[in-house]
């Protein structure tokens, strides 16, 4: 039976089956991926239409497609930015280090179009594992995932969320959960005006996710209307969340609290409010989210969401060598949870 890539039975697609499927030759399918001006318009479509249709990667590294080992596992984060996926990188690498593992890092700048495209570069390299961190993939970006896990049985773990449906495997925690929880928290606290400073982009699906949970339990505890500022941007910097405070209380400058969707974009919350002469949390509570760099006791003691983001990458890593040893089947879903933090800021 042929699959959604037009071949009988799986695996990768190969240049010659490219060739084939465009009338050319096999040097020509070369010739286009490497010199492609070399190669007249009408023929270079006809091929890179076939390589779309065939979802063909060329090989980077035959040698190890072969053995089927390259001893690489590459992840794909949405930034290295800040210290919000340091910990998940260190306890991943720790544990792949110890299997005698390579990891190749790449970031996506929460793009999924760029996922898509490191994930055709990575994939050339034929890794024995991949990581992403991106919680939407584009459709083709998921048609070379489920190819690479079913046809060829490269492990993949979608990381930092849960999602309706996994590729392969996930180790997270419900961003969902994590925005309405603390939000209820500081209704528990008293604060009846909440505003929300993240970044709404449609590629940021963790940000997107703690914002649908900022607006449920607004709307469960009968807090009125949401009081949200959102960059389309990536990530979230200090400067985002002092410029999104900035918005919100020249909108609505009867908030009494701020819950940020990072912890960096608390920070800047916080400046903003110092800035503005806003005792924090005495006229304005702060949170944010990530526990990362700064926000305990010694820094800027920073009311937070804290995440086990080096438990992920040590469980991710887990998962990826027994899967690849063939210890582990069917789909798996590993929810380590999230913990409330308050501190001085509310």
């Amino acid at each position: 039976m042929a699959g959604d890539n037009g071949r009988d039975g799986e695996g990768w697609a190969t240049m010659g089956e490219v060739a084939a499927r465009a009338g050319v030759s096999p040097m020509t399918v070369s010739r286009v991926l490497k010199e492609p001006g070399r190669v007249r318009p009408t023929t270079r479509a006809r091929v890179e239409a076939a390589i779309a249709e065939l979802g063909y990667v060329p090989d980077a590294a035959a040698g190890a497609l072969a053995s089927r080992q390259s001893r690489l596992v590459a992840a794909l984060v949405s930034t290295l930015a800040g210290s919000i996926f340091a910990s998940t990188i260190a306890g991943l690498g720790a544990v792949l280090r110890e299997a005698g593992h390579e990891l190749l890092l790449g970031t996506t700048e929460y793009s999924s179009s760029s996922e898509e495209a490191l994930l055709r570069a990575v994939l050339g390299r034929r890794p024995d594992g991949l990581v992403l961190s991106a919680g939407q993939h584009t459709p083709a970006a998921r048609r070379l995932l489920e190819r690479a896990t079913r046809g060829l049985g490269v492990p993949v773990v979608e990381i930092w969320q849960l999602p309706e449906r996994p590729v392969d495997m996930a180790v997270g925690f419900s961003n969902f959960a994590a925005g309405r929880a603390m939000t209820a928290f500081l209704a528990d606290l008293g604060y009846r005006r909440i505003a929300f400073v993240g970044v709404l982009g449609p590629d940021d699906f963790r940000g997107l996710r703690r914002h649908a949970g900022y607006r449920e339990a607004l709307a469960e505890r009968g807090l009125g209307e949401p009081r949200a500022f959102g960059s389309g941007g990536s990530g979230g910097s200090v400067e985002d969340g002092a410029r999104g405070l900035a918005a919100v209380l020249e909108r609505w400058p009867d908030c009494d609290a701020v819950f940020c969707g990072s912890d960096p974009l608390a920070f800047g919350a916080i400046a903003e409010a110092a800035r503005r002469g806003l005792a924090v949390p005495g006229e304005l509570a702060v949170a944010g989210f990530g526990d990362f760099d700064y926000a305990g006791e010694a820094g800027l003691a920073l009311t937070t969401v804290r995440i086990p983001g080096e438990r992920i990458g040590r469980e991710t890593a887990r998962l990826l060598l027994e899967r690849k040893a063939g210890r582990l089947e069917g789909p798996v879903v590993v929810d380590l949870g999230f913990e409330l933090v308050r501190r001085r800021t509310a």
